[in-house]
């Protein structure tokens, strides 16, 4: 407390003595604190104006600098600086009453500073004095949060379409399908997560995340194979999401390879019923080896036998040459009839091959679907490329010399428009040479060009020669 002008001194109770006197020791010591504040405050300042002075670029950094050496705490320096200008305007003021202001000012300023530092000082540190509260609180390590996983089943969808399948199972497509649906594939764990790698259509691999509750169960499978059913996304054009609602896995079994015995030959075995009818279709089934039995008539080529099963005269005709020790010449006697053969198959191409006969049997042939009596016929003999006039609904027949190792044929269309309805192997008379008869039955009006080819037995593709006619169908 500041002492009056004219020396007078107030008497002051014996108690209080000892407490005024530790009062101005307090308030001394407070007033020093912010004196060397304020000092460090206003050099800082200096050091800024300077550094900006001299460059923009190098003052940001003194500034940065200087605030980082000088202010380690914000509220610190704003209490300390609110305390100076108070102080300040303490000295420069001449009156009484100006210069004790300070006082309380200060004792305010003094009384709110603590207890910032008390406040941030961390639990561990609240019992230690001076520096130690300012101590910041060891780092702590940041804890991984764990992936988010889809546990969550969601409701019943459409189930996929053959179409789809196949644009989900298609790398490069399908982007955007989904459905129920089922896949197979090995279980691969990418990035601590499930996946099912499928083989596409065309032999390239396709990934799917695996989600729902096994999500968790999953990863026990990992290189198993496992067969999943669910909701089926394919969110890129190579892979997506499975939602699974049921799956099963088999484990992967060791692959042993044995060597074959030495000098043994693979066992034939009965074709299916399905393998007959492939057996017999223009196209399919090349490779296809075994027992069976097919029908067919019955055909010589030179001086071999051929059995012709299916799309006799066209470019698509099927036949197998016949051996074994049931090709004899007794069986001259039935050229042009049905016979069924029992043997072993081997369908060397999608035309025929050749049967290795053990048993032939003679079957009654079949009634011709259309009777030539009564019809108005028109005769072509020979190569001779020409015009006719037929009328609707009647015969057209044109009659082609054979040769061995080859035979005639027209284009499965041109039979289709024309209406051909037999193509009839006939053996020349006294060892003659052999012809083959076109029968038609024009059923609709118009001109049509039929072409007709001589292309090698068994490979329809390799044509010798070819002549046209031009037919005109007339109501």
């Amino acid at each position: 407390m500041a002492k009056p002008k004219s020396g007078a001194k107030k008497a002051t109770p014996a108690g209080k003595t000892g407490a005024k006197s530790a009062a101005k020791k307090d308030k001394s010591a407070r007033l020093d604190l912010i004196k060397n504040a304020s000092k460090r405050v206003a050099t800082s300042t200096t050091k800024v104006v300077k550094a900006v002075g001299e460059s923009v670029a190098k003052g940001a950094k003194a500034l940065k600098k200087a605030a980082a050496e000088t202010a380690p705490d914000k509220e610190k320096v704003v209490e300390k600086d609110k305390a100076v200008e108070k102080e300040k305007v303490a000295e420069k003021a001449p009156s009484k009453k100006s210069a004790a202001k300070p006082a309380p000012a200060a004792k305010s300023a003094t009384a709110k500073q603590p207890a910032a530092p008390a406040a941030k000082a961390p639990a561990g540190t609240k019992g230690a004095p001076g520096k130690g509260s300012k101590a910041s609180a060891p780092a702590v390590p940041a804890v991984e949060k764990p992936k988010p996983r889809a546990t969550k089943l969601p409701p019943p969808g459409e189930p996929l379409t053959k179409r789809e399948m196949e644009q989900l199972l298609t790398a490069g497509e399908g982007r955007g399908v989904m459905g129920e649906g089922s896949l197979k594939g090995r279980l691969v764990v990418l990035n601590e997560l499930p996946n099912l790698v499928v083989v596409g259509r065309d032999k390239r691999e396709l990934t799917f995340l695996l989600q729902g509750p096994d999500q968790e169960v999953l990863p026990a499978y990992v290189n198993h194979k496992v067969s999943v059913s669910g909701m089926i996304r394919k969110t890129t054009n190579h892979g997506g999401v499975v939602d699974v609602r049921k799956y099963s896995a088999k484990k992967p079994e060791t692959e042993v390879v044995e060597a074959p015995p030495a000098d043994t030959e693979p066992r034939l075995r009965y074709l299916s019923p399905g393998e007959v009818s492939m057996v017999t279709a223009a196209g399919m089934g090349a490779g296809i080896k075994g027992f069976a039995a097919v029908r067919g008539n019955l055909e010589m080529n030179g001086e071999e036998f051929i059995l012709v099963v299916s799309n006799g005269g066209t470019r698509q005709q099927v036949s197998f040459l016949i051996e074994g020790k049931a090709a004899v010449k007794s069986l001259r006697k039935n050229v042009g009839h049905t016979l069924q053969v029992m043997g072993v198959v081997d369908k060397l191409s999608g035309w025929g091959g050749r049967i290795t006969a053990e048993n032939v049997e003679p079957r009654p042939s079949e009634a011709r679907a259309v009777s030539r009596d009564e019809m108005e016929m028109v005769h072509i003999e020979g190569e001779v490329p020409t015009s006719v006039d037929v009328k609707l609904n009647h015969g057209l027949t044109v009659r082609l010399p054979e040769q061995p190792g080859f035979t005639w044929a027209i284009e499965p269309t041109a039979a289709k428009r024309v209406g051909l309805r037999e193509a009839n192997f006939e053996p020349g008379p006294n060892g003659g040479p052999a012809t083959r008869e076109f029968f038609f039955t024009p059923r609709n009006p118009g001109t049509f060009e039929v072409e007709f080819f001589l292309a090698k037995a068994l490979t329809p593709g390799l044509v010798d020669r070819s002549f046209k006619i031009n037919v005109t169908v007339k109501p």
